[in-house]
């Protein structure tokens, strides 16, 4: 027999809190058009993208964060002493080491919250999310905060046509509590690395240092066969989180997907039937493809705008680079 204590969690786990930070610069297409040869017209009809928000100096990754968490603690009527974990999904931040999740729980003013860094694309806010359920669950942390952030502006080609006008910077928070009741659903993810190569960097950090090239590296992605996974693929993950939560789309009150393309999106909701009813989020028009910070950022803005409210049941799916996935059932702080 176990000579080890049962984890003393909490039965449920719930979102308690959202805040969004989107950068003051504001870049409208004419600004992508001069470097590449396309119109506004192509753009919106290909991504419905109109603008995106690009960071100045001051607005870091962490600055992002931080900017975003300390509202979302607010929202979910805590202080940052209160957080006991803090996980941030990212894929722009330069410094192989320290995660810069430690920075960010020490300019909050956690109390020495465990702190680190994943690194799942698109899909990482819904990764992100997964894990802090189980920690809150477990009993490990009673609070977790949950970050997606990028500056993606410092990874784009401005003069790739197939993806200059694509990402946006931005961060998104959720803080994740204890419940009494099932407020997050089970997560349905996975990965397809067999397709890494639609979506990577298009050269490795050592090239680039050892003069092997001369152009810093950049996201790219096989635009046509990312669409096509999407659509069909992600279709049916969808229908699976919603399996799995034990619901149909008829008790959908939000849906929420990675703001990758509106033309996924669009696709998504016709192939999952999704009923009027259903506000559907489409942030990706005035933020562009923010990755791991796009699920909170058009959450937070949904709450904001009063278009969801609290107590919705969403439907959130994230996917990217990998290939992989996450999806899963909320209800709405």
């Amino acid at each position: 027999m176990s000579k080890i204590r049962p984890s003393q969690g909490a039965p449920y786990a719930r979102i308690m809190g959202v805040g969004g930070y989107r950068p003051t610069r504001v870049v409208p297409n004419e600004v992508i058009l001069e470097t590449i040869d396309s119109s506004d017209e192509w753009i919106r009809s290909r991504s419905g993208i109109a603008t995106r928000h690009w960071a100045n100096d001051e607005e870091t990754v962490a600055a992002m964060s931080i900017e975003a968490s300390g509202k979302a603690i607010a929202d979910a009527g805590l202080t940052p002493e209160q957080i006991g974990a803090v996980v941030v999904s990212t894929v722009s931040h330069f410094h192989q080491t320290p995660a810069i999740a430690t920075e960010i729980a020490d300019k909050l003013g956690t109390k020495k919250a465990a702190a680190f860094d994943i690194s799942a694309g698109c899909a990482g806010f819904g990764y992100g999310l997964t894990l802090a359920k189980g920690m809150v669950v477990e009993g490990s942390a009673e609070y977790v905060l949950v970050i997606g952030v990028e500056r993606l502006s410092d990874l784009t080609d401005l003069e790739d046509r197939a993806t200059a006008f694509l990402f946006g910077d931005g961060a998104g928070a959720v803080v994740v509590g204890p419940a009494k009741e099932p407020l997050i659903g089970p997560t349905v993810w996975g990965s397809e690395g067999d397709k890494a190569g639609t979506i990577k960097q298009t050269v490795s950090w050592a090239e680039y240092r050892d003069g092997t090239v001369e152009r810093f590296p950049a996201i790219t992605q096989e635009g046509q066969a990312v669409f096509r996974w999407a659509v069909f693929e992600m279709a049916k993950v969808a229908q699976q989180a919603l399996d799995a939560a034990g619901i149909s789309a008829d008790d959908l009150d939000v849906f929420i997907p990675h703001q990758a393309n509106m033309r996924i999106i669009d696709s998504m909701v016709k192939t999952l039937k999704l009923p009027e009813h259903v506000t559907v989020a489409r942030d990706v028009e005035t933020t562009g493809n923010t990755s791991a910070a796009s699920i909170p950022l058009a959450m937070e803005r949904l709450l904001a705008t009063g278009e969801a409210k609290s107590g919705d049941t969403a439907l959130v799916i994230g996917f990217g680079a990998g290939l992989v996935y996450a999806a899963t059932v909320v209800t709405l702080p």
